[in-house]
């Protein structure tokens, strides 16, 4: 029987379900740590603006390549000078958490902005530094209490006042860019997201019900940076962890990239269908971390009966991903990393129902295709030049997250990097 998300009501006990519930698709995403505006963009949207805004960025970051051959090819030249900056550590330990996290960002920002940017720029630098920081603050307690008290809890001091300032900080950011998209829009001829939003906001003008306004574009923009960059930064961040952990699990990966590839080029995605082991410690890694472990937070927006509790219309509910993901009916050793989750008897790999890192249902993340690629690219890419070497005893490494609200942070690491 195929699971999914618990569905979680104000005091009530979550647990993994039997089957989709029909009535989810009528929930709709409130605003994790509330902040004024933040309904306008694509995240925390709903109803008809949700389906509009939803809609047009699919349409758009397909049009720029995102499940296309273009999109790799944009991956794998990030990935090139990834590959270089990490030559430059020589063997020396370092934290890879903002090297990872600038060339990643790099993707998204190349689709939004139209153009990558160089590791040391500024614009980039505060990008992560602001990400950063505000996926720390809502993987605390603290963002998890303010999420359930925000009107008390505006009134005290906390890290939540931080969070509002970051937010504010990356604002400008984006709005400094739409002008000098403005002074220089061609619409016959878009660069990127932000000249499409413009020109789409142009069109609709005159219409007083539109969604394509200039707030909807500065949250959507911010919407899709932040989702862009730091959970595809983080779970690689648990992969490094949990290779240097598990040597024999790092060797048998490059054994198969070496079989497959070889040294002459990058590993390509043509190459993920002749690489089941590589593919089973992928999706293992993105279960055992967990990196969103709880969903967004969304409403009921009408009176429910779920297993003989009645969840009142305007009750918040959070989809509890963990449940699933450590379901002991799903997976054999769920407390355990262990690639043969994915893995069938002949070695081949097997999809499973209860892998939903991404969400499930209409919300589904709408970047999974592009951050499925990334994981691939860059990890294979990665450890085809190189073997991760923990500064300690593999035995000693700790892979219990750092914190964990919004996301499940892994602990601060160094990693020596071997050329091959």
């Amino acid at each position: 029987m195929a699971p999914t998300q618990g569905i979680t009501p104000t005091g009530c006990k979550p647990g993994p379900l039997p089957r989709p519930q029909s009535h989810r698709a009528h929930a709709w995403s409130r605003s994790y740590l509330s902040h004024p505006r933040s309904s306008a963009g694509l995240a925390f949207s709903n109803g008809d603006r949700w389906k509009a805004l939803r809609r047009f960025s699919i349409q758009i970051l397909r049009n720029f390549g995102m499940g296309k051959k273009s999109i790799e090819e944009r991956i794998l030249e990030e990935g090139r000078f990834l590959l270089a900056e990490l030559r430059k550590t020589e063997g020396k330990p370092f934290d890879p958490t903002f090297v990872l996290s600038r060339s990643v960002s790099n993707i998204i920002c190349s689709v939004i902005f139209g153009s990558r940017f160089d590791y040391d720029d500024e614009r980039l630098l505060t990008i992560i530094r602001l990400i950063n920081d505000n996926f720390q603050i809502m993987s605390t307690p603290w963002g998890e209490l303010y999420n359930v008290f925000p009107s008390v809890l505006d009134w005290l001091p906390g890290p939540h006042r931080r969070l509002f300032r970051n937010f504010g900080r990356m604002k400008d950011l984006i709005a400094r860019s739409v002008r000098d998209h403005q002074d220089s829009l061609d619409p016959s001829s878009p660069r990127d997201f932000i000249d499409c939003f413009l020109s789409k906001m142009a069109q609709e003008k005159q219409d007083p019900h539109s969604h394509f306004h200039m707030d909807t574009l500065l949250m959507t923009t911010h919407n899709l940076l932040f989702g862009g960059t730091e959970t595809v930064g983080t779970t690689l961040r648990h992969a490094f962890l949990v290779l240097m952990k598990y040597p024999k699990v790092q060797a048998r990966v490059q054994e198969e990239i070496d079989s497959v590839v070889g040294r002459a080029r990058l590993p390509a995605l043509e190459d993920r269908a002749a690489m089941p082991y590589t593919d089973a410690v992928i999706h293992e890694v993105q279960r055992f971390a967990d990196v969103i472990p709880m969903n967004l937070p969304h409403r009921v927006t009408r009176d429910t009966a779920f297993r003989g509790f009645q969840i009142p219309q305007g009750t918040d509910v959070i989809t509890l991903l963990n449940t699933v993901h450590y379901d002991p009916s799903q997976f054999l050793t769920p407390q355990e990393f262990n690639p043969e989750h994915f893995l069938d008897a002949n070695q081949s790999f097997k999809k499973s129902p209860a892998f939903m890192p991404f969400s499930a249902g209409r919300r589904v993340c709408l970047g999974e295709s592009l951050a499925r690629m990334e994981l691939f690219l860059y990890l294979t890419a990665i450890l085809q030049n190189f073997s991760l070497q923990p500064l300690g005893a593999p035995e000693d490494i700790d892979l219990t997250p750092l914190s964990s609200g919004l996301g499940n942070l892994p602990r601060p690491f160094q990693v020596c990097l071997r050329t091959r």
